[in-house]
């Protein structure tokens, strides 16, 4: 009974908690049991996307702010793996293609829902390299919440000019731009180029290149080179009344440009707020390797919503806060050692941007991973004690109400628990491990053997399994795929510590640390009945282990 109304106090607390405060760091898509025609075309890889690779996108687009209005155009460029003659554009409503051409012929296109099917005229060979011209216009989806309901935020600053950014995680890149909105194929480079009115400036992804303004109309051009592979939804454009300031940050691979562009009126504030950010970047080298988009930069922008992780151009909107809008998401203190936005969505730039799912099924890699490395963050600092505090206090946080992983090919993720319920696996997994060097080296080398890569569950275990020599299937399956947290029932009777797990998936036989009257040792526990002589009635499990005790 008295764990139960543990649980029952707990629960409490949780409900209390999500009613003040957000827990989702990045947009998720909403609850969704029933799925469609239309979810199969955005998340499967459909016959028309599995035929040709991308290549390269040229990207541009007129910002009208006073109208809420965008139209612009897309250079697709992608390699013909097999011959084919229909090819699959996304584009969300209420943005329409005007038309679409290859080497200046027209083409036909039917449409269902966001997906263009374009009928291609041209020899489609094996091997060539293609282009497509999309037109495109309209005014996209405003966004209501952001980034959790994403879509175009169309705000003013404290000087009434526009403030204008997008953040479309979750729901899709082609809620406002024409391409390939499917996870599993990374355009290789990327030309960014943004039309705005001229008072204000356009920040996106990668370097800065060039700058026109037109000589009538009123609008400056900004055109920015993406270098690397990126996600579609890393993809994003910043527009305000900007000011810039940077530094370089002597990194592992050498000199890595740090660019904050920030509102006007916050200048001063920032240059001392985002001391955080070489901070986060010394730490995450560390822990994770390279930062990996050492030929695109590193830039903070700030924009009229929280933030999210866009590559090589993190937005960032947390107040100039320490913890989460000022906040300690575990409830420790330690939360309010660091900024949660600089941190988080920066850490994302290892995984999710170089180490990126294939299905958003598997987001859990994105968010496990980069929750978890905010504990990894206060460790490099603070040191093991302030990490686990962290971590652990966290868990006040986790639902367990869907697995962690989603159904796949239908663009639905798992529980938004793969946040801390993914960041208490990992530091499970890092106890079980024993070996902090191999752990560090484990996680370094996730980012070298997948660089730049998308990536499925499985690849990411089998890596982990065969770099700890250890068989985690079933761990993996407990807490990837379960929503049931093992529970060690125990009973001691005449000397004799008796002990098992309960709610636990088939062949799950996780050993812990416990202390049995002021001694650490190793048990082992299973689905079977054990016993082992104790002397005293003193138990109690590591804190370090997520899973519950239940003494009978």
């Amino acid at each position: 009974m008295k764990f139960k109304n543990q649980l029952i106090v707990r629960h409490t607390l949780l409900i209390a908690f999500l009613l003040v405060f957000s827990i989702s760091e990045a947009q998720l898509l909403q609850d969704k049991t029933k799925f469609t025609k239309l979810d199969t075309l955005r998340g499967s890889i459909t016959p028309e996307r599995e035929w040709w690779d991308l290549n390269y996108y040229n990207l541009n687009i007129k910002v009208q702010p006073d109208k809420k209005f965008i139209a612009g155009y897309n250079i697709i460029r992608y390699k013909v793996l097999k011959s084919h003659n229909v090819i699959q554009i996304d584009l969300q409503a209420p943005m329409e293609i005007v038309a679409i051409s290859q080497d200046n012929e027209d083409l036909n296109y039917n449409k269902i829902g966001p997906a263009y099917f374009v009928f291609l005229k041209k020899d489609q060979i094996p091997g060539e390299y293609n282009e497509l011209y999309v037109q495109y216009s309209g005014k996209p989806r405003e966004a209501v919440r952001a980034p959790w309901d994403g879509g175009f935020s169309w705000k003013k600053d404290n000087n009434g000019k526009y403030f204008v950014a997008t953040s479309c995680q979750g729901l899709g890149a082609s809620v406002w731009w024409p391409n390939k909105d499917h996870m599993y194929d990374e355009v290789d480079s990327m030309r960014i180029a943004i039309d705005v009115p001229k008072d204000l400036i356009a920040v996106a992804n990668g370097r800065l290149r060039d700058t026109y303004e037109y000589e009538v109309g009123g609008y400056k051009m900004y055109e920015w080179f993406v270098s690397n592979p990126i996600n579609n939804y890393g993809v994003n454009v910043n527009i305000g009344d900007y000011v810039n300031f940077s530094e370089v940050y002597q990194g592992e691979k050498g000199d890595l440009d740090m660019d904050y562009w920030v509102l006007k009126d916050n200048l001063e504030k920032a240059k001392t707020h985002f001391k955080d950010a070489p901070k986060m970047m010394k730490a995450f080298e560390y822990w994770f390797g390279p930062y990996p988009f050492y030929e695109d930069s590193f830039k903070l922008v700030e924009v009229p919503y929280l933030g999210m992780e866009h590559q090589s151009s993190v937005t960032y909107g947390n107040k100039y806060l320490k913890g989460y809008l000022g906040k300690d998401l575990s409830d420790t203190g330690e939360g309010l050692k660091f900024d949660f936005i600089i941190v988080h969505e920066a850490g994302h730039e290892w995984f999710a941007n170089n180490i990126t799912n294939k299905d958003v099924a598997d987001m859990w890699i994105h968010e496990g991973f980069t929750a978890y490395s905010e504990n990894l963050f206060l460790d490099y600092y603070y040191g093991k004690k302030s990490s686990a505090d962290y971590v652990i206090g966290t868990r006040r946080l986790i639902q367990n109400d869907r697995p962690l992983i989603g159904p796949y090919n239908v663009n639905k993720e798992g529980s938004s628990d793969m946040y801390y319920k993914g960041a208490n696996l990992l530091h499970t997994l890092r106890q079980l491990i024993e070996d902090d060097d191999l752990w560090r080296d484990i996680l370094r080398g996730l980012n070298s053997e997948f660089y730049h890569q998308t990536v499925t569950t499985k690849q990411i275990e089998d890596y982990i399994s065969k770099r700890t020599k250890k068989d985690l299937s079933a761990f993996f399956n407990q807490y990837l795929r379960d929503t049931r947290i093992p529970t060690l029932e125990y009973k001691i009777e005449k000397r004799e510590l008796k002990f098992r797990y309960i709610d636990i998936v088939k062949g799950f036989d996780m050993p812990i640390e416990v202390d049995m009257n002021g001694k650490t040792q190793w048990i082992f526990p299973s689905a079977k009945w054990q016993s082992k002589p104790i002397n005293g009635t003193d138990f109690k499990v590591d804190r370090d282990y997520y899973i519950y005790t239940k003494q009978l």
